[in-house]
């Protein structure tokens, strides 16, 4: 008999292929209202292993239903909306698979800090538009090389971040709980500080309640009116209408987003801003980056039931 196993949030091609193959599946992410209950009602006694990713919802009233649980494999890095409090009380795992997005999440927080600095989408729109030709050349930028990044969450992501900082000539500090050992970056331990002595501030923190706004208003008037702003980490992070009202008046100087607080419907007023670069959640969407994160998904339920040692445990 093959293991029962729900999905919540479904995988690459590939990889549900290999679920199907290896596992009954229960497909929650099919089925709506009372669609759900049923299969639920169903599966929820005999499936010891739940696929799922950041943007299920796992609380006490889903628990609930699930009594034979003892696996969430998540395929994202984040999963600040499942309560790992009373999934860890019920003895129930987390796997998530921030280990093999670092490097493209990395890169894009690189690519929005230049793209942002040196004004890439306005300098496309001015070629485009013939601007060039009318107008002559686009107003100066300001150059990276040189600066101070300061980085809010020194973990596996912030650190690759601090690498390629280094890597265009910023000298690099950073905002932690805790300081980190194993490096020589300067270390602050608030992030008003921080920023107060960044000129580009990147925040690379897990979202939740305990950095739910962490980077206020104060904070970002401590980055300065030359001060860039990069959020590669969870909308919850900034206090989000501050950070637009910062760059409406020019407080900061410039912003890459590849986070909101609403999304797929992020405010308005980011899209009326010419001093921000957007960026639609799709920091670690490349091929190569989601095959991984699907497949270590199917790796950590692999080595569920074989009695193993899950390969990325959260909790």
């Amino acid at each position: 008999m093959k293991p029962d196993v729900i999905v919540a949030y479904p995988l690459r091609p590939r990889q549900m292929a290999m679920l199907e193959e290896t596992y009954t599946l229960h497909r929650l992410d099919l089925v709506k209202g009372e669609e759900r209950d049923a299969l639920l009602r169903k599966a929820g006694p005999i499936s010891s292993a739940l696929v799922c990713n950041g943007h299920v919802t796992i609380d006490e009233a889903l628990l609930s239903k699930l009594p034979a649980l003892k696996l969430a494999a998540c395929s994202s890095a984040g999963y600040d909306q499942m309560d790992v409090e009373a999934m860890t009380r019920r003895g129930i795992k987390l796997t998530n698979t921030s280990e093999v997005l670092c490097d493209d999440v990395a890169d894009m927080a690189l690519l929005l800090m230049l793209a942002a600095r040196r004004r890439l989408p306005e300098g496309d729109r001015y070629v485009r538009s013939g601007d060039w030709a009318r107008k002559g050349m686009m107003p100066l930028t300001t150059s990276t090389s040189g600066k101070k990044a300061g980085i809010v969450g020194l973990g596996r992501i912030g650190m690759a971040i601090a690498k390629r900082c280094e890597a265009v000539g910023l000298t690099v500090g950073y905002y932690g709980r805790t300081k980190k050992a194993g490096n020589d970056f300067a270390y602050f331990d608030a992030p008003l500080k921080l920023a107060d002595w960044a000129d580009i501030l990147i925040v690379a923190t897990p979202g939740g309640a305990s950095t739910e706004g962490l980077i206020s208003a104060d904070v970002l008037n401590a980055l300065g009116p030359t001060g860039s702003f990069i959020n590669i980490a969870r909308g919850t992070v900034v206090d989000e209408p501050a950070l637009i009202k910062a760059l409406q008046e020019r407080r900061i100087a410039s912003a890459g987003i590849d986070v909101y607080l609403d999304e797929p419907n992020p405010d308005p007023r980011f899209a009326a801003l010419d001093n921000v670069v957007l960026y639609p959640h799709h920091a670690s969407g490349t091929e190569e980056t989601r095959d991984r994160m699907a497949q270590l998904t199917v790796d950590n339920l692999a080595a569920f039931f074989a009695g193993k040692p899950l390969l990325t445990p959260v909790n």
